[in-house]
């Protein structure tokens, strides 16, 4: 029988390709995803990266309504030009506790991994209120809303709770304080600021949207670009550490 007459079945019954099909994949998606499993490198420890506080959280998912992972990705690859440009590669541990990962697949701006402390509290201001005020060249529309919406926090412990059943280590005095930490990170010289940063090392307490009488959706926006990229200290961080 030629090898021709034996493919024959395949390219008469379609059930057999089916099942044929299915095998080959099954195989292929064993030997890929199998080791990712075992392999201490897959993800790197880095004891630095902790949750994301409620503020933060908060502006996260302000980012994510606004759709702002369409023209900015928060993945810098490990290539020369895109190291040079803006910063250390990412690390898959710097998105550990992204629920979805915003890594993104264009940049029709730039990369914004690294941008935390890269621009001051009211150059985020004024670019998200005009963009073209800071910078003259770009494309992206503009938010003026977020300084004008009051933020609604009322459900924060409910999405810390959802986060935490999805893996994210929130503990419950994390949830039960999660809105009392919202608004001191918020608010400037809060007295309480000192316990927010023992249950999120280094979180920055402070208004951040230049106006200390509310809380804006800007302020819990502008508090998460601050974080980003803020988490690792490569100064300290060995790349060889997680070669196995």
């Amino acid at each position: 029988m030629s090898l021709w007459s034996k493919h024959a079945i395949f390219e008469k019954n379609s059930i057999v390709l089916l099942i044929g099909v299915l095998i080959v994949i099954s195989i292929g998606g064993i030997v890929e995803i199998a080791p990712l499993f075992y392999l201490k490198s897959t993800i790197e420890q880095v004891g630095s990266v902790r949750p994301y506080s409620p503020l933060e959280l908060a502006g996260r998912n302000i980012y994510v309504r606004e759709g702002c992972y369409n023209c900015h990705s928060q993945m810098i690859r490990p290539l020369r030009d895109e190291v040079e440009r803006y910063g250390h590669y990412s690390l898959a541990a710097e998105s550990m506790y992204d629920r979805p990962f915003q890594w993104g697949s264009k940049r029709t701006g730039p990369d914004l991994a690294r941008v935390g402390g890269k621009y001051s509290d009211n150059w985020h201001r004024d670019h998200l209120h005009e963009p073209k005020s800071v910078v003259p060249g770009t494309v992206m529309p503009a938010y003026p809303w977020l300084a004008r919406n009051d933020l609604a926090f009322d459900h924060i412990a409910d999405d810390l709770k959802v986060q935490s059943t999805l893996g994210v280590p929130y503990t419950e005095e994390m949830i039960a304080t999660a809105k009392a930490d919202l608004v001191a990170q918020a608010t400037l010289d809060h007295p309480n600021a000192g316990d927010v940063q023992k249950r999120y090392p280094r979180a920055q307490a402070r208004d951040f949207d230049g106006n200390p009488k509310r809380i804006t959706e800007a302020d819990a926006l502008i508090a998460y670009l601050q974080l980003l990229g803020t988490q690792v200290d490569f100064k300290l961080y060995d790349d060889k550490a997680n070669i196995r």
